[in-house]
């Protein structure tokens, strides 16, 4: 499993040209679930994003969480994440779960932060979205 958090004043998920999810300061979630991932993992992932200090204290030290702030999470599923590029030119995605594995992670995920206390929006499973955001800092962490 793995997550590209990027800490936003603004992101919204675009479908359709409909607005699905929207969120001011917080973290966007891009999430991409791999075969072999379970329901621990999706437990560890989530604590650690909910746990995550990249927000600013009044000192500018990363020092606080989404708990902290308080902030939202707007989370994602973007399978190519998992992408494997060490060959060739053509990405492969097959280490990707299929869809009937990574979307119950996926909300499983999503469960463990509003379980934190953390709001969460999410973007629609396996839909083509588009995703406007606002990365403050720019600030970018990846977790494995």
């Amino acid at each position: 499993m793995r997550a590209v958090c990027q800490r936003v004043s603004r992101a919204r998920v675009i479908v359709d040209e409909t607005v699905r999810a929207e969120i001011g300061t917080g973290l966007l979630v891009l999430l991409g679930v791999a075969r072999g991932d379970d329901a621990a993992a999706a437990e560890r992932l989530g604590t650690k994003i909910a746990r995550l200090r990249i927000f600013e204290d009044e000192r500018g030290r990363f020092d606080r969480s989404l708990l902290d702030v308080p902030g939202a999470a707007l989370v994602v599923s973007q399978f190519t994440l998992i992408a494997d590029t060490r060959k060739g030119n053509r990405p492969s995605f097959g280490e990707a779960a299929p869809p009937e594995q990574a979307e119950p992670l996926y909300e499983h995920l999503c469960g463990i932060l509003r379980a934190h206390g953390v709001r969460v929006e999410t973007g629609v499973f396996a839909a083509r979205m588009s995703v406007e955001l606002t990365n403050e800092g720019p600030v970018t962490v990846v977790l494995d």
